[in-house]
């Protein structure tokens, strides 16, 4: 039960601060209206940093079933717990898509842009019909997500003397910041294809709440390329978590 609370609440916090500063960027008539691609890379960094902190030393802050996934396939997590984490991390990127619409709510009815509107909850590819192409963008940027993670835990786990533990890892210090400044890096670096998904929940759950939250004007929710931000990520993960195991490190 803690795991599933603590992944639940740190996916929540991920999203709030994350799809927030997303509607503060691209929805009319906010503070941060049109502040561009670097405020919303920084805020999902810092989001993240957050998130870390907040439930690492619980359940390790996966808060992406990318990183679950990733972490199973090379047995660093017990398979069993896999729906724990998951459907905790679903549950929370839904709840927190929630409270990032009611905070905005009077900027939903200002903004005519049916794309900005979705794009607050969830990711679009810049050149729409490629989706071979956008599936590997979020592989290779998944890829590179968890295979930072393994080297930031496993250089800590070294330090310490200590088999590689997430709980201990991203429960203090800098490791977390570390995370934020590895999905900052992620989002400037390969973010711009496809918008960095790089986890499902965080793609899945709040595309969910865009469809049935009453949204004026909303538009569609775009589900024929939702299955891009779920597979490429998930493949990503272990391929990801494989590359670093390979190594040996």
């Amino acid at each position: 039960m803690d795991i599933f609370v603590a992944e639940l609440v740190g996916t929540a916090l991920l999203i709030i601060l994350g799809d927030g500063v997303v509607a503060n960027v691209v929805l009319a008539r906010t503070k941060g209206n049109d502040s561009g691609w670097i405020v919303i890379a920084t805020g999902w960094g810092l989001a993240v940093a957050l998130a870390v902190y907040s439930v690492g030393r619980i359940s390790g802050a996966h808060i992406n079933p990318a990183v679950s996934v990733g972490l199973a396939a090379i047995g660093e997590l017990d398979p069993a717990l896999l729906p724990t984490y998951i459907g905790a991390q679903l549950l929370g990127a839904f709840a927190g898509a929630v409270v990032v619409w009611l905070t905005y709510r009077p900027h939903w009815s200002a903004t005519s842009d049916q794309s900005a509107k979705l794009g607050v909850f969830c990711t679009a590819p810049e050149i729409p019909g490629r989706r071979g192409a956008n599936l590997v963008t979020e592989i290779v940027g998944t890829a590179v997500l968890v295979f930072g993670v393994l080297a930031i835990a496993a250089n800590a786990s070294e330090l310490s003397g200590g088999e590689i533990d997430l709980s201990a890892v991203f429960a203090t210090g800098l490791n977390p910041l570390l995370v934020g400044f590895l999905v900052w890096a992620i989002g400037l670096s390969l973010g711009g294809p496809t918008g960095y998904a790089i986890n499902p929940a965080r793609d899945l759950g709040p595309r969910i709440a865009h469809a049935v939250l009453p949204i004026p004007g909303k538009g569609g929710s775009d589900w024929g390329y939702a299955w891009v931000p779920v597979l490429g990520p998930l493949v990503g993960g272990v391929l990801g978590a494989l590359a670093f195991q390979g190594l040996g490190w």
